[in-house]
């Protein structure tokens, strides 16, 4: 694997590391939990990361019959224009997100681990329909020539990278005790207010892909 590639899947994946959902909910733990924040932490970490891997490695087994259908849908002029129109809608409409609004960051409504996983299940509903960069890196990794298992640990790598955050966070909490608490209510707060800007510039980045991806076929 070449040096250009590996730059271009650590830049994704430090744009991935930008997830509210997962510093978020990081976030939520450390500032309430106690005696139990190790385990906690950790088993919804391993859960996102899991879920994040599988997605990769089907996305990575399937991308080639992908790839064809859409070859085969963008030289249909007719389908062309509607995914055009819905490209044009989509970047429009990333203008009119209120950006003010305040996430709902998921919070697990018991102590027990189950209730943790199933955080870490919604934290991957929320966030993998909108992981662009995750799924750029998974079709560059499939454009190379490179061993199947080289693929699957760049993806384990990729998606540890994409949770370090939410450990950084973890690592100086137990360092720093309740010293950095109201840096940590601060961030909490930022994340909170930014989210909803984060998932406007998503919404146009989907819409000049489908329009850039139409165009030629019009």
């Amino acid at each position: 694997m070449g040096t250009d590639i590996l730059i271009y899947l650590g830049g994704l994946a430090l744009l991935d590391m930008l997830s509210p959902t997962i510093i978020g909910v990081t976030l939520f733990l450390v500032l309430t939990d106690n005696k139990n924040l190790t385990s906690r932490l950790l088993t919804y970490l391993f859960t996102v990361v899991l879920l994040y891997f599988s997605l990769g490695i089907i996305m990575m087994l399937g991308l080639n019959f992908i790839i064809e259908a859409f070859s085969t849908i963008f030289q249909n002029k007719i389908l062309s224009w509607v995914i055009f129109i819905i490209g044009v809608i989509l970047f429009t409409a990333s203008f009119f997100i209120p950006t003010n609004k305040k996430s709902n960051i998921p919070k697990p409504k018991t102590q027990s681990l189950f209730s943790i996983i199933i955080i870490g299940v919604t934290t991957f509903i929320i966030e993998a329909g909108m992981a662009l960069p995750y799924f750029a890196a998974i079709g560059l990794l499939t454009t190379i020539d490179i061993p199947f298992y080289q693929r699957i640990s760049t993806i384990a790598v990729y998606n540890i990278i994409m949770v370090l955050p939410a450990l950084l966070i973890f690592l100086g909490y137990k360092v720093f005790g309740k010293l950095i608490n109201p840096t940590l209510v601060k961030l909490r707060n930022k994340i909170a207010s930014s989210s909803s800007s984060a998932l406007s510039w998503i919404i146009c980045i989907v819409g000049v892909i489908l329009i850039f991806y139409t165009i030629d076929y019009l």
